[in-house]
């Protein structure tokens, strides 16, 4: 299955990997520590990405999302996430399986 990843695939599995449950739509824009508004990449690329990967097994929707946290390390009294817990976006995070997948990228 590694060989079959496309690098965009690979690149999410990384991302899930290194920052936990994320949205295809922000994942466009800050893919692996990039930062901006305006997205690096398609975002219905990465929306495709993350659906052949979660029809692989690899990745999973969340229910919910990942924090109902403050938006502002520095002021969390300012405006907090999320606030009504409904879901913004579809989340994905890393399965068991694609779990194993990134620790085999990792290390070749």
């Amino acid at each position: 299955m590694n060989t079959d990843l496309t690098p965009l695939q690979k690149s999410i599995l990384l991302h899930l990997y290194r920052y936990g449950p994320d949205d295809p739509w922000y994942m466009a824009r800050r893919l692996n520590g990039e930062s901006g508004w305006f997205p690096n990449l398609d975002p219905e690329e990465v929306e495709l990405a993350c659906r052949r990967l979660q029809d692989a097994g690899l990745i999973q929707r969340v229910k919910h999302p990942p924090k109902m946290s403050p938006t502002s390390s520095v002021k969390p009294w300012l405006k907090v996430k999320a606030k009504d817990g409904s879901p913004r976006g579809r989340y994905y995070q890393l399965t068991k399986e694609g779990r194993r997948i990134v620790a085999h990228l990792r290390s070749s």
